[in-house]
């Protein structure tokens, strides 16, 4: 049949048998979704997806895979059989690699779409080794000596600066500052010993080298910082200096484009930034902290009429993606970099900085961190504008008075799923929210203990909204009895689905089902019965309801 097989993908490639394909030819195409991520080679199969079959001298799947293996380092294990009814076909089955692997031969490949969609095998160059190594956790780039350089190379300004950071934040490693120059390079890992001498690191020559030095060893190494107003560019800053600089810089030119506004709550008055400092910190940070530093481009920090916006260059580390953020082990790219940025203070101690980001815009009911728009070759984070949420932040404050500690990440965001939807049912917060079915119970339990969220239904029908105190707090009760009467109108439907579920249902089902009182119970029961929806069986105690068919 034509075109049984599709089309080719990145992860699907097609080799003919009809002239008998070299063994060259077939490893070369392994090693290519090897390096990517894995898929399967169709042996036989045409460009188009014809299935055309392959030689006798192929159709051995159990040798197939051990040439494969023997051909490839290190030693691709890969899943060979023999598939279709009439004409005979071998499929691949192509792990996706842990490393880096190549052919016997030396030859390093990987696939890529070219411009018109389609994907091809295509050469691995030296500095996307490199990345594929970092993003997989093997490498750490930014540990590596920068052979060329020497400790001439750090700046004696740039490593007071160090000292003043590590000074000015609690969370710093305060043991740093009784260190000797050389001893607090060498804990931070910002110098290695190399044939007996000590030399730079690419963490190194970021966090404390000299302009020129950086220049010229490490040209990758660029920021900018812009401000469009409309279309008008108000700022167009680049910084090509040491990170610790120019995260000072950046931060600098940032705070005038920061305006704040005024909130009251009880008795206690404060200006509320329209982007929270804390998130814009950590957002930079690891924009820097987590880079490709192999990849030229540069860290842009872009504020506009949509909000902030703080891209970097490489794409998330494997593992990590735009839907477990938030749960995801902490693991970055550049791990040297990252922890003396945690051990000076800028970054956040735990690896949790995401966490922060977050919650500088939830603790003011504001929309959540978009980052959408991240893809393999970028991670990009925008910061919406909104103004704060008075009604919001009062619930909170007035939360965490009650409970003497501030609310949970999970909290927050269940509450901002809720405020966003009105009302949702447990699988669709469970598979909008990243967090485990248990934690999430846990969650939903401790909020509707505090009456924050309010819940209807048993079971797979049960549905969570805002509490009543939510919706007054900020001025909506009629939202609320809205919300409530909508639940109202639907209850026969409810009561009869569970009357067909379990063929009959008690005026305790009802209560439970329902949260009603026993009267509310049994006037929605005599309702249905009325109206000839419904049916009494047996009487007294023991009387239940069944739907009529």
């Amino acid at each position: 049949m034509a075109h049984e097989y599709g089309k080719e993908t990145l992860s699907k490639e097609f080799k003919s048998d009809l002239k008998g394909l070299p063994d060259s030819e077939l490893v070369e195409a392994v090693v290519a979704l090897a390096n990517t991520d894995g898929g399967c080679v169709y042996l036989g199969v045409e460009d188009d997806g014809t299935p055309t079959g392959v030689k006798q001298k192929h159709q051995d799947p159990i040798g197939m895979a051990a040439m494969i293996a023997n051909r490839t380092v290190p030693p691709i294990s890969v899943r060979s059989e023999l598939v279709g009814d009439d004409i005979k076909v071998v499929q691949v089955e192509v792990p996706k690699s842990q490393s880096v692997v190549s052919t016997k031969s030396g030859k390093i490949l990987r696939r890529m779409m070219k411009m018109d969609g389609t994907p091809e095998s295509v050469p691995m160059y030296p500095y996307e080794i490199a990345t594929r190594l970092s993003d997989l956790g093997r490498l750490d780039y930014s540990a590596q000596p920068v052979m060329e350089s020497t400790r001439d190379d750090l700046d004696p300004l740039e490593r007071d600066r160090l000292r003043k950071i590590i000074a000015s934040y609690q969370s710093s490693d305060r043991n740093l500052l009784e260190l000797s120059d050389a001893d607090l390079e060498k804990s931070l890992r910002l110098v290695v010993s190399v044939n007996g001498e000590l030399t730079p690191t690419l963490a190194g020559l970021l966090l404390i080298g000299n302009e020129e030095a950086l220049q010229r060893l490490v040209p990758t190494n660029e920021a900018a910082f812009q401000v469009l107003v409309g279309t008008d560019i108000k700022v167009n800053q680049t910084y090509r200096g040491p990170l610790l600089k120019t995260i000072e810089q950046i931060a600098e030119s940032f705070k005038p484009w920061n305006p704040g506004t005024e909130l009251t709550v009880g008795l206690f008055s404060s200006v509320v930034p329209e982007f929270d400092e804390r998130a814009f910190r950590e957002a930079l940070v690891n924009a820097f902290g987590h880079r490709d530093y192999s990849l030229l481009g540069r860290v842009r920090v872009l504020v506009d009429d949509a909000g902030l916006t703080i891209a970097n260059p490489g794409g998330f580390v494997e593992g990590i993606n735009v839907h477990n953020l938030l749960t995801a082990e902490p693991r970055g790219r550049n791990p040297c970099l990252m922890d003396a940025l945690k051990r000076t203070g800028l970054a956040e101690c735990t690896g949790r900085g995401i966490d922060r980001i977050f919650e500088g815009a939830l603790n003011y009911g504001r929309p959540l961190p978009d980052y959408s728009r991240s893809n393999r070759r970028g991670v990009s984070v925008l910061l919406p504008r909104s103004v704060p949420d008075k009604a919001f932040v009062e619930l909170l404050a007035e939360e965490r008075e009650r409970s003497g500690k501030s609310m949970s990440l999970d909290g927050l965001l269940i509450l901002d799923k809720l405020k966003s939807e009105r009302r949702c049912g447990f699988d669709v917060l469970s598979g909008s929210l990243d967090m485990s079915d248990q934690r999430l119970r846990t969650v939903l339990g401790q909020l509707t203990e505090a009456g924050l969220v309010e819940s209807a239904g048993v079971g797979a029908r049960r549905t969570y909204m805002l509490g009543a105190k939510v919706y007054r707090r900020s001025g909506r009760a009629m939202e609320y009895i809205r919300q409530s009467d909508i639940d109202r109108v639907r209850y026969p439907e409810l009561i009869i689905e569970l009357m067909h579920e379990q063929k009959s249902v008690s005026k305790n089902d009802v209560m439970e089902l329902l949260h009603l009182e026993e009267n509310q119970a049994y006037y929605q029961l005599r309702k249905l019965v009325l109206e000839g929806r419904a049916k009494k069986v047996g009487s007294g105690r023991n009387v239940r309801y069944a739907a009529v068919r």
